[in-house]
């Protein structure tokens, strides 16, 4: 099946080992074969939009926002329905976010859904709140993680499809 949509994310490796196993049962893009992350935009621009162009102008926004180092805090929630971690600080993601729209502004995050766009690693959503607060209290014992947001990465597939296929990378500024 030929993908259908495309994203930006911050693979964030260092929290698999404490969400993997959830978000493999509480969150379908884990499913899909999408790693732990922090989305920048979601959906990014129709597989058949994303030329040499594009991937330029998106290597050069990111590679013009610098490395930062990342802890991944706590749990929050949105509402009783997605419980996720809280990057610490979250600027580089906002910045990112706020940088690739601009360049594209017909792709707003999330299709607009949202007012304010609050970065996060998403564990699970759309289960039955004592499952999610178990998912919460599991991965709260394992806190804080720390990274380094070194990557933008790329990804194309279709919503509940899988595999999601890495189409680029692209390292932020030094």
């Amino acid at each position: 099946m030929e993908p259908t949509q495309t994203a930006l994310i911050v693979p964030i490796p260092e929290a698999e080992p404490a969400v993997g196993t959830l978000r493999a049962t509480l969150d379908r893009a884990a499913s899909w074969g999408v790693p732990a992350h922090v989305t920048v935009l979601y959906p990014f621009l129709p597989p058949e939009q994303v030329d040499e162009i594009v991937l330029a102008t998106v290597r050069d926004i990111v590679a013009a926002v610098p490395r930062s180092d990342v802890w991944l805090t706590h749990v929050d929630w949105f509402g009783d329905t997605v419980v996720w971690l809280a990057p610490q600080p979250d600027q580089v993601f906002r910045d990112l976010t706020a940088a690739v729209w601009r360049c594209f502004p017909q792709a707003p995050p999330y299709g607009g859904a949202h007012s304010d766009v609050v970065p996060h690693l998403t564990v699970g959503h759309d289960a039955a709140r004592p499952v999610l607060a178990n998912a919460a209290e599991a991965v709260s014992a394992q806190l804080p993680i720390r990274t380094t947001v070194e990557v933008v990465r790329l990804i194309a597939g279709t919503p509940d499809h899988s595999p999601w296929r890495t189409v680029c990378e692209f390292p932020l500024g030094a």
